[in-house]
């Protein structure tokens, strides 16, 4: 399945092109905020440690509970390590085009309470699905986390615009959370892929649950 991360801001309607005045500075996009790029870093850095030693990643990929292989730190390890560069490469695009400008509405507090609820909803959900096929193959990648962080752009932007690169069709954010939801519980049941389908769903559960809890009239109260 065609990555969801590669995705473009589109101005529904842009507005006139102004002339900068004479001495007028650029505009620059801002930097990333400092979660998403300690994140960021953590598995370019991670990626390049288990390059140079592959045989150390076994003690942090996320191995099912009955393989006997299983840690408990390997629910939050898993997320720092990735299958190839390509496999990176997709999950830091969608860090950075997400990510930051989230950490940037939520501050640094609340967006570090998503990614980990996030990372360790996808383990569990994982682990659980993993349990029931009887399967014995680790998982690694910071999708379950990005599937968190886009489930929460689509419901704190729904309508702003976007144009993934598959298809390249602009839309709203809450059509595209509900297109690659569904297809990737299609999918999940499909199987055979080496995609861990049902942990990007478990991001996205984690994520949910999180706002509804950020949300609740009690909490408010």
């Amino acid at each position: 399945m065609a990555n969801p991360w590669h995705t473009l801001d589109w101005q529904a309607s842009a507005p006139p092109v102004q002339t900068p005045s004479p001495g007028a500075q650029p505009r620059h996009m801002p930097p990333l905020p400092p979660v998403t790029r300690a994140f960021l870093l953590a598995c370019v850095g991670a990626f390049c440690f288990f390059e140079l030693f592959p045989a150390l990643a076994f003690w942090f990929e996320l191995w099912p509970v009955q393989s006997g292989a299983f840690l408990p730190w390997q629910l939050l390890s898993y997320a720092f390590l990735h299958a190839n560069f390509t496999h990176l490469l997709f999950n830091m695009l969608g860090l950075w085009m997400f990510g930051g400008e989230l950490e940037r509405v939520w501050g640094p507090r609340r967006y570090t309470q998503m990614l980990l609820a996030s990372t360790l909803s996808a383990a569990a959900v994982q682990l659980a699905f993993t349990f029931v096929i009887g399967s014995n193959s680790p998982t690694v990648g910071a999708s379950g986390a990005l599937f968190g962080l886009l489930l929460s752009f689509g419901m704190l932007f729904p309508n702003r615009i976007i144009v993934p690169l598959i298809p390249p069709i602009p839309m709203k954010a809450k059509v595209f959370v509900a297109i690659y939801g569904g297809l990737e519980l299609i999918l999940g049941f499909n199987g055979g892929s080496g995609v861990a389908h049902f942990a990007h769903l478990g991001g996205m559960l984690g994520a949910w649950l999180l706002i509804r809890h950020w949300r609740s009239p009690r909490r408010r109260g």
